[in-house]
This record gives structure tokens, C-alpha cells and sequence, in this order.
């Protein structure tokens, strides 16, 4: 079936041959007087299917000359043409969605005219970049629409990697609550010491702080500075005694832990959501967090804190998200800004 290439889109002039088209996939947009105006991806995709020839002055484009063509139009055009071309051999209805996002996919067996869209996908090649504030800016304008986001990875070979993105607001159950006095600690190098057995299980009761060793309860700092903070904890050097400022602790942290402000403001946002923080260490994120006691049932997240212009590349984010898939969990990564922390939620999918 005949088309020409005029400018960036090919025209199919035949009413008939048109129609035929765009009834059987739905592809281009429909012009006045019975013609079809589709963009190069689309045309390219059928050049391929042996469906279209694209002419130019009567004479017949190549496919290659048709990919240079839409290349030196459209950047990353050969990165959007992959997952365009995936997506239509998967069966779902597949059109051009402007500047916020590549693509908008309706369901299996929507259509424009009878469906609305089910998702918004952003082609994105696995050497970008990721930059949390615009990602997070592109989430938020998926949420407006109510349509779900899926960013779909294209590695050096061609394969792709789908994602699904959404906000996240994890909740736990766990007793925070607490009475009386601040309990009594010692300071060690890089960790904290609770050594009267009744003041240690007053501390583990409520909110499962610590890991105890035999009647001994130790605290990580990140533990020793909330609960500091929240009035529950006096610290001494064990050394001299001396009571340690909850100033001066922070700058000792810091010493041991260069992120260590940006991992105590996501703890204790976790905290002011009733659930219980432990480290993420052996999985390779900062912490891991459960809904109720650790004892009882397994951690249901891996959160990894970020800072407000956070940037990295998107083989980290791959492994973050496998890594979490293989130990059966949720990796979330907490947005940590200034006003709030936002978590937000990446997990593979099939579409």
C-alpha cells in the first residue's frame, strides 16, 4: 500500500487503502476528505511489516533511508522505535503521546474511540541518566491523569526492561509509645550500649529498637540519635561517663557516616509511620523495614534514601529493583527534600 513522505509524516491519499489502515490497528490519524496522516514511527513499523511502501516524488523509499530520515528528526528515535515496535508485537494499541511522555498504550482490545488510556511508557536507553526531581515531576503527571507509568529500558542489545513507578505510603502497626524517664546508654566507637537489662527491654518493647547480645541491648547511631531526639535516651562516653549533646553526637556520626543527616531524617519518617528500621546493609540499601516485630514475620521493604538532586545511572537502579525481587521485597526509594520525604515504588513488570 502506497504512502508519501511529506516532511516528518507519510500520507496515505486513497480514502479506500486509508481507511483500511486505520481500521486495522488504528494506526495515523484520520484527515478530512477520507486521507491518513501517520508520523514516521508508525509508517517505519509498517515499511517493516510489509504493509506500506513509503514513496517520495514516485520513487520508493528504503527502510534505512527511512530511519535516517525519522534519526536526524527525532532524537533517540531508534531507542523509541524498539519499545514502539515490542509494544505493537504484544498486541496492545500503541500512539504518540507528545512532550511529557513517548508513548500512551490503551488495553488489549481498546481503541481510541471505545477505551481511554491505560498507561503512559517513557523509552529511556540504559546509558541515560536517572534524575530523581524530574522523575518524580513525571510521576506526578501521571497520577493528574490517573493513567500508570511504565518506563521501559532498552539495553545495548535491544532488550527491554519495563518498569512500573507510583508513589508509595508505607504504614506500620508497631508500639511507639513511651512513659517516664530517658534511659541511660554508653558510647562506644561507632555504636551504642544499653547495659541495665530492665532499661534495654524497655527500650526493645517499644518500637524494637536495638539487637540484643545476651543481656546487653545495642543501638546503631541512627537508633541512639532518634531516640535522643524523641527524649527516650541519655548517652555517655564509656569512658569517662560524660554525658554526650545530642549536638555533639551528630557531628560524631557524621564522622562515621558522611549521608548520615539525609539517613536519620527517612528514619524518622519511617518511624512516624509505626514501623520498625533495621539496617539494609547486607542488602545492599540503607535500611530494612517491617510492619511490626521483626521477630514475627519478614521485612516487606528494602528503602534507600536519596537527596533532593540525587542523579545515577540506570544499571544502579536496575540492580536495586533485582535485588529486591530476588529476596521478596519492595525496594522504595525515599525521596529526602527539605518539607517532606516522598517514597517512591519501582518494580518490573511484563506488560
Amino acid at each position: 500500500m502506497p504512502g508519501e513522505l511529506v516532511k516528518d509524516s507519510v500520507i496515505i491519499r486513497d480514502p479506500t487503502e486509508a481507511s483500511q489502515i486505520y481500521n486495522k490497528g488504528f494506526y495515523g490519524y484520520p484527515l478530512s476528505g477520507g486521507g491518513l496522516e501517520m508520523d514516521l514511527m508508525e509508517a517505519i513499523y509498517l515499511v517493516e511489516s510489509a504493509r506500506l511502501e513509503v514513496i517520495r516524488e514516485d520513487e520508493p523509499i528504503s527502510l534505512e533511508r527511512l530511519v535516517a530520515s525519522a534519526s536526524s528528526a527525532h532524537r533517540d528515535f531508534e531507542i523509541k522505535y524498539i519499545v514502539y515496535r515490542d509494544l505493537r508485537s504484544r498486541g496492545y494499541l500503541v500512539k504518540p503521546a507528545g512532550e511529557e511522555f513517548d508513548f500512551r498504550v490503551f488495553p488489549r482490545g481498546g481503541t481510541p474511540n471505545s477505551s481511554h488510556t491505560k498507561n503512559w511508557v517513557s523509552a529511556i536507553s540504559e546509558r541515560s541518566v536517572f534524575r530523581i526531581a524530574p522523575f518524580m515531576e513525571g510521576m506526578s503527571r501521571s497520577e493528574r491523569t490517573r493513567k500508570e507509568l511504565l518506563i521501559a529500558i532498552v539495553d545495548e542489545e535491544g532488550d527491554i526492561t519495563y518498569y512500573h513507578a507510583d508513589r508509595s505510603e508505607p504504614k506500620g502497626v508497631a508500639d511507639m509509645s513511651w512513659e517516664g524517664p530517658p534511659v541511660r546508654a554508653a558510647m562506644l566507637e561507632d555504636r551504642v550500649m544499653i547495659f541495665e537489662e530492665a532499661s534495654a527491654q524497655r527500650i526493645y518493647d517499644h518500637g524494637f529498637f536495638g539487637k540484643r547480645l545476651g543481656k546487653v541491648l545495642q543501638l546503631s547511631l541512627i537508633e541512639a540519635a532518634y531516640l535522643m531526639e524523641q527524649g527516650r535516651l541519655e548517652v555517655s562516653t564509656i569512658v569517662s561517663g560524660r554525658k554526650v549533646p545530642l549536638d555533639r553526637f551528630k557531628k560524631r556520626a557524621l564522622k562515621f557516616q558522611q549521608d548520615f543527616d539525609l539517613r536519620l531524617r527517612a528514619y524518622n519518617d519511617l518511624r512516624s509511620r509505626r514501623l520498625v528500621v533495621k539496617t539494609g546493609f547486607k542488602y545492599g540499601s540503607h535500611f530494612r523495614v517491617y510492619e511490626d516485630d521483626p521477630g514475627r514475620s519478614h521485612a516487606r521493604w528494602l528503602v534507600h534514601a536519596v537527596p533532593e538532586d540525587y542523579e545515577t545511572i540506570w544499571p544502579e537502579m536496575s540492580r536495586a529493583v533485582r535485588l529486591a525481587h530476588g529476596v521478596k521485597k519492595e525496594i522504595l526509594f525515599a525521596w529526602v527534600r527539605e518539607d517532606e520525604t516522598e517514597y517512591m515504588r519501582l518494580s518490573r513488570v511484563r506488560p
